[in-house]
């Protein structure tokens, strides 16, 4: 009677747009294979099997590999996001080449020291789509705006106080009336104005859907009961942040949001160095402001940022302290057992 032997193999992937680099190890570290493959799943998945049971795979989080992850795990696989800016400084070697990339995933992968990425379901994919489009065209609005004023500078035409606050409908009627305009440039500001109204109405179009992505997220409609936490701050730490309880605590979500003192210290010197320089910019804009707004809304921030000031730190000091505190108490808030009491 023949005895079948099943081997334990660990793949790591570099992934390309249309090709991916698969490198097969065993449990000792030697390479069963390392070739470029076609990206496709079925065909990845043909060849790694060839070697023995896939314990697990890694592949380096970038544009569409989430997908393919997706779509691996989907067919058995355990597969994880690797991230790939520890992974580039643990290699230690300054030549980059996709077997190399391969390679140290799959033996990052084989030792346990992998740095990860969360893989965010469908539904927090789609709402951070979402969220950055929206982004997106306010990020425009504010470029056309800058545009306008540097045209008016240029000319040199400050409009009268009788033209009402900036940006109001009167206001921008009143750049259309201006008699001081050359032809072209009269035709380029219209352009502007135009493609402001465009701009608005996609904003509009953008936040409907928003709040209709949202309306029975319980995560969101938590966010929402605090003071001065709107649908947009709401859908935006949703987003960014997906599921709380994957930190074991509020200081690790902290950290992640980019609202964390960074450490200076050396030996007896003892120093801060503002926020961490890490996580993503629009989450720490979106608590920076929500940090203000609790300074005046809520009495427990208020009281907070009270006691700073008179101990004499910066208001950019104090605000984020409080967005710091906020994310760390949000932490306790946000846990599943705590929504479902």
């Amino acid at each position: 009677m023949s005895i079948v032997t099943t081997t334990d193999v660990f793949v790591g992937l570099d992934y390309h747009e249309s090709s991916v680099q698969a490198c097969v190890l065993n449990a000792e570290g030697k390479v069963l294979m390392d070739k470029s493959l076609p990206n496709r799943v079925e065909a990845i998945v043909a060849a790694c099997q060839r070697f023995g049971v896939v314990r697990s795979c890694a592949v380096e989080s970038c544009c569409g590999a989430a997908n393919l992850a997706k779509e691996l795990h989907e067919g058995g696989w355990n597969v994880s996001l690797a991230h790939p800016g520890f992974v580039a400084r643990m290699k230690q070697n300054p030549d980059k080449t996709d077997f190399a990339d391969a390679r140290i995933l799959a033996d990052l992968l084989r030792v346990g020291y992998l740095p990860k990425v969360w893989r965010a379901p469908d539904e927090i994919v789609e709402l951070r789509r979402l969220v950055r489009y929206r982004q997106q065209i306010v990020d425009q609005q504010r470029a056309n705006k800058l545009r306008i004023r540097a045209l008016l500078r240029d000319e040199r035409i400050a409009l009268p106080e009788s033209s009402g606050s900036p940006w109001t409908k009167k206001w921008k009627q009143a750049l259309r009336d201006l008699t001081q305009l050359r032809e072209t440039s009269r035709w380029i500001l219209n352009q502007h104005l135009d493609e402001l109204e465009r701009q608005a109405s996609r904003l509009r179009e953008a936040e409907k859907r928003l709040e209709d992505l949202v309306v029975a997220d319980a995560v969101v409609i938590r966010l929402r009961t605090f003071a001065g936490i709107g649908l947009i701050t709401a859908a935006v730490m949703r987003a960014e942040i997906g599921e709380f309880d994957r930190f074991t605590s509020g200081k690790q979500l902290s950290k992640f949001c980019g609202v964390t003192p960074r450490n200076a210290s050396s030996g007896p010197r003892q120093a801060d160095a503002g926020l961490l320089k890490a996580g993503n910019p629009l989450l720490r804009t979106v608590l920076i402001e929500a940090a203000h707004r609790l300074m005046r809304y809520d009495d427990k921030w208020r009281r907070l940022s009270a006691k700073l000031k008179c101990a004499g730190k910066p208001t950019s000091v104090t605000v984020a302290a409080v967005a710091n505190r906020w994310m760390r108490w949000l932490f306790h808030q946000l846990q599943p057992a705590a929504l479902a009491a």
